[in-house]
């Protein structure tokens, strides 16, 4: 096994080995841009480590993690049109740098090079991973959906949020550990239990995303911070918000999300103030807190060694305390 540090340099060695440079310029150079603003590469790391834990070299996995973090930034390119966002890890979103149609059709075709990278296996791995993944890819539509859909919704409930999340979110998490199992020939039961670990880490840190974006530092976030609250995103912090706060503090929740002024300072400085005085944002941290231990429990359900273990709780530890 190696350290986290160590599979994030392997993968960034991996990537950096693909050529993407190819014509049109206009197609390819939007898809080398978003892959080289970096991110954490949380995803294609844990297939390299999943990999390994179930005894298999990270070498073996590199093509499927390349697959999972080229599919997971085409989501992102297509989220950022959806949302209208300005920014991306700090830089400027792929259709604010060229322009929509470009952001659209550069997204499509990271899709299809996701796809080919499992082409790179035997068929029956290669059967196995494509099923997970199309499963997987169909269900981040399906969390994408359900996210638009609650912005016009004023009765989303947690349980409807926490299924959106773990859609949009959290079964690309567990998917990227899935195929390191099977990649690696572990039993079915593995399989299925380091999917469930990758899941609840996967809700866990959408709820952290979703408390850095409205209490993050802009400087180590990335992203705009408040995005979020402008977009009127029904969030873990607003439904509990919601459930804790007085009448009148609801009622001026509701009203601030049903406008949209030009200048949105004064709407997250005046939900912020809600979030924290309702006890919202404590709450949230509590739940960050639950899944990643409900993660951790689902360890002791399968069959590899102490050391394994915790180099697995190390990264989801690090996830819950992180500030990016």
């Amino acid at each position: 096994m190696h350290t986290i540090s160590q599979y994030q340099k392997f993968f960034k060695e991996y990537l950096g080995s693909q050529t993407i440079d190819q014509e049109p310029k206009n197609l390819y150079e939007p898809i080398q841009y978003i892959l080289a603003l970096g991110g954490k590469r949380m995803r294609p790391v844990l297939t390299l480590m999943t990999a390994e834990i179930f005894d298999t070299v990270y070498t073996e996995a590199l093509p499927a993690a390349m697959a999972v973090e080229v599919f997971h930034n085409f989501s992102l390119v297509h989220d950022d049109i959806m949302d209208a966002a300005p920014l991306r890890r700090g830089h400027e979103t792929v259709h604010k740098k060229w322009d929509l149609n470009t952001g659209i059709l550069s997204g499509d075709a990271m899709l299809i090079l996701a796809y080919q990278y499992f082409e790179n296996y035997e068929p029956v791995i290669f059967r196995e991973l494509a099923k997970v993944f199309s499963k997987t890819a169909l269900e981040v539509c399906e969390g994408q959906q359900w996210d638009v859909d609650f912005e016009n919704r004023d009765d989303v409930t947690i349980p409807e949020y926490l299924k959106m999340i773990e859609y949009k979110t959290a079964v690309l998490v567990a998917a990227a550990m899935k195929m390191g199992a099977i990649i690696a020939g572990a039993s079915e039961e593995c399989a299925i239990a380091i999917y469930k670990f990758g899941l609840y880490l996967g809700i866990a840190f959408q709820l952290q995303d979703d408390y850095l974006d409205a209490f993050g530092d802009p400087e180590t976030f990335g992203k705009q911070i408040g995005g979020d609250i402008i977009e009127n995103k029904k969030t873990y912090l607003y439904l509990k918000a919601c459930e804790f706060s007085s009448p009148e503090e609801a009622n001026q929740l509701f009203h601030l999300f049903s406008v949209q002024p030009d200048d949105a300072t004064d709407k997250i400085h005046a939900v912020k103030e809600i979030f924290i005085a309702s006890g919202a944002s404590g709450a949230t941290l509590q739940a960050i807190q639950e899944y990643t231990f409900k993660a951790f429990a689902t360890l002791d359900t399968i069959n590899i060694s102490d050391s394994k273990k915790e180099i697995l709780k190390t990264f989801g530890q690090n996830l819950m305390d992180r500030k990016v």
